[in-house]
């Protein structure tokens, strides 16, 4: 009766889509169906049936997916490849989906088949072994087009996602558990033998396409949702054991119970009693369920058989619902009476009942929909060239061009001139008296510059030590030792950065953000009015009195003249909170400002500024200026840039010998005019 069921389904499917039906204007199509059964069984009867007549049919909650074809084949490659010197292992691999031989080709080519596939097998071997199940899926979906091979199948989008699906489940479980290919092989093997017993959401059958396709689904999978067409093709079949012997119910103080009892148990008769009353209820709770899942049509099938009586649709079309309460079991009436019986539902053209013929098995054809003709669009828009997502790097990339850099700034920007021999690009201070810096013996280079922002991310000294461990292990710098690197940065915390006495390691964490990264609009961002160039910015600091970097407005012309339009980004490496409140912008640097041994007679404010003006340090200095003093404008109360802003620190950290540093050794402290900060901020935002 079952296939008779489903192949009728099937066939009024194909009516359905093939006929005059419409939906908001529209034929119906797949995608309006839904099938709602109460076994995985069923659903994979009904999605066979449609195929059968070209109708496209997806299973969602279609069980565990160790239960199919898929996984028994993934077993027998696993098999294969643990034992690659077992003919039969391979032999029975060959025949896999994976391989793709068929019987014929296994007889005709006999052992030479054999010899050809057993060397790549335990290639493959290896290579799950040593570079684990991921890969190996990689290689042998590739090697052996295996895409291509299993969509050329019937139901080939079905297959491909379970073979997938396995493979992950195989990879996440040698990862978790450390599971070599044997164990791989007895973990699937005990997956399977427990699939049907076992359920997790991992192990569901995923949706093979998303292509328009009937829905084919328990109904426990359907609650809560809706379909315009629904068929419930299975609520008369229902059986249910003489003698169960496990059982599921409640207590009388309604906890869930299993039963394990058995037969011979005391209670065995109460307790299976109590057991069939439930399922008996939930066998209606369901019914209910899927005939209210349609917004449109319900089709309802009924047949007679020797699992009809006890099934929920059969009760509530013949049982005698006196007092509002359906019977637990309804006697099969004879053909007559059932004819009968099941007219008396039909109502005014809204309940219509209709006999199951033999089914065609006419195939459905979808219909072609015609493509209008396709030309290629004119593009008519000019793009604008000046809005950029740009940074300080950016802006200064040709003054940098001559050599590579030390310290990235951010990834894809540059920060500090590179080091040449001993020698740093540009002009450099002559050998003097002075400590010897505690970073001599350390190497230069980008990857040590970006080490120690990394280190100096946090300023704790009790957390030196593990830091400088984390950042050896992670950037991997070439004669770096985390023992000797955190000696040499220790005294960076404890030189003194201005009169009060103020170090890095004394500023609490409370008062310190660490890699403030910011992204500004220019010129209105997004909205792109006109923007201010390089050129604009050199003439505003003109107007303003620059202090120790007198002069670099003159440089800063020399710089192509970049279009201020789009985004500013960048990432300040601290801002630390003084009394007051004062904010003050914190950069640090790796150069080395002379030759070998480095000491602090080299790093001194004028051999600083220098080299604040030939890196243009000084223009990176005022962006920062500008994204603090727009920071401040929001988080800041009562904001004033003349009281909260603070000075610039551009700390050379190869120049700081802790608390018997000469007076500004290593630090570089410039305080850019309140009213400049002000004005360029205007100045990037389109002001004229």
């Amino acid at each position: 009766v079952r296939p008779a069921v489903a192949a009728d389904v099937a066939a009024d499917v194909v009516s359905l889509l093939s006929g005059p039906a419409r939906l908001n204007g529209a034929p119906v199509g797949p995608e309006d169906v839904a099938v709602l059964v109460r076994t995985h069984l069923q659903a994979q009867l009904v999605r066979d049936a449609l195929e059968a007549v070209g109708v496209p049919a997806v299973t969602a909650g279609g069980g565990s997916v160790f239960s199919t074809g898929a996984a028994r084949s993934w077993l027998v490659l696993l098999e294969a490849l643990e034992q690659p010197h077992r003919a039969g292992r391979v032999r029975a691999a060959a025949l896999t989906v994976f391989l793709g031989r068929d019987e014929l080709t296994l007889d005709r080519l006999g052992d030479e088949l054999t010899d050809e596939l057993a060397p790549r097998l335990r290639h493959w071997a290896e290579l799950l072994t040593t570079r684990g199940v991921a890969a190996f899926v990689e290689v042998l979906t590739e090697s052996e087009r295996l895409p291509a091979r299993v969509l050329a199948r019937p139901r080939g989008e079905r297959v491909l996602t379970d073979l997938r699906h396995v493979g992950q489940l195989l990879h996440a479980a040698a990862q978790h558990d450390s599971l070599g290919l044997t164990g791989l092989v007895e973990w699937l093997r005990r997956r399977i033998e427990r699939a049907e017993r076992e359920r997790a959401d991992d192990r569901s059958r995923r949706l093979d396409s998303d292509d328009d396709a009937v829905q084919v689904m328990t109904v426990h999978t359907s609650k809560g949702l809706e379909f315009p067409i629904v068929y419930v093709p299975f609520g008369w079949d229902r059986w249910m054991p003489e003698k169960p012997t496990e059982l599921r119910l409640h207590d009388v103080a309604g906890a869930r119970v299993l039963h394990v009892g058995g037969l011979t148990s005391p209670d065995y008769d109460l307790a299976k009693a109590r057991h069939q009353r439930e399922e008996l209820g939930e066998d209606l709770r369901l019914l209910y369920v899927a005939m209210t899942r349609a917004a449109c049509q319900v089709v309802a099938h009924w047949a007679p058989s020797r699992n009809t009586s006890q099934s929920p649709l059969h009760r509530v079309l013949f049982g005698d619902r006196a007092g509002g309460v359906v019977p637990d079991s309804v006697d099969l009436p004879d053909e007559d009476a059932a004819a009968q019986g099941l007219r008396a539902w039909a109502y005014d053209g809204l309940i219509s009942i209709e006999d199951v013929g033999v089914a065609s098995g006419v195939p459905w054809v979808r219909p072609v929909v015609p493509v209008p003709a396709l030309s290629v669009r004119p593009f008519t828009r000019r793009l604008d060239q000046d809005w950029v997502r740009t940074s300080y790097s950016a802006l200064t990339r040709t003054a940098h061009e001559q050599a590579p850099t030390s310290e990235p700034e951010e990834p894809g920007t540059v920060d500090e001139p590179a080091v040449q021999g001993d020698v740093a690009f540009g002009p450099t201070a002559p050998a003097v008296e002075g400590l010897v810096s505690p970073l001599s013996d350390l190497p230069g280079g980008a990857a040590f510059g970006t080490l120690v922002h990394f280190v100096l991310e946090d300023l704790d000294p009790a957390q030196l030590p593990q830091r400088c461990e984390e950042a050896v292990a992670r950037f991997g710098v070439p004669g770096v030792d985390p023992v000797a690197l955190a000696a040499a940065l220790d005294p960076v915390l404890r030189t003194p950065l201005d009169a009060d006495g103020t170090t890095l390691a004394s500023v609490a964490a409370t008062d310190r953000l660490a890699e403030l990264d910011f992204e500004l609009p220019l010129a209105g961002g997004d909205d792109a009015i006109p923007g201010a160039q390089l050129g604009d910015v050199a003439a505003l600091l003109r107007r303003h009195e620059l202090g120790p970097v007198a002069g670099y407005a003159e440089l800063l012309v020399q710089l192509p003249p970049n279009t201020l339009r789009g985004f500013l980004t960048g990432s300040i490496d601290a801002v630390l909170r003084l009394a007051g409140p004062r904010y003050v912008v914190v950069d640090y640097k790796t150069n080395r400002l002379g030759a070998e041994p480095l000491t602090t007679g080299h790093y001194t404010q004028a051999a600083m500024a220098q080299e604040m003006q030939h890196t243009h340090y000084v223009l990176q200095s005022l962006l920062y200026s500008v994204a603090l003093h727009r920071f401040l404008r929001w988080r800041q109360l009562d904001y004033d840039p003349a009281r909260h802003l603070g000075p610039v620190w551009y700390l050379f950290v190869r120049g700081m010998a802790g608390a018997e540093s000469p007076p500004g050794a290593g630090v570089f402290t410039w305080t850019p005019p309140p009213a400049l900060v002000a004005e360029l901020s205007e100045l990037l935002a389109g002001a004229r």
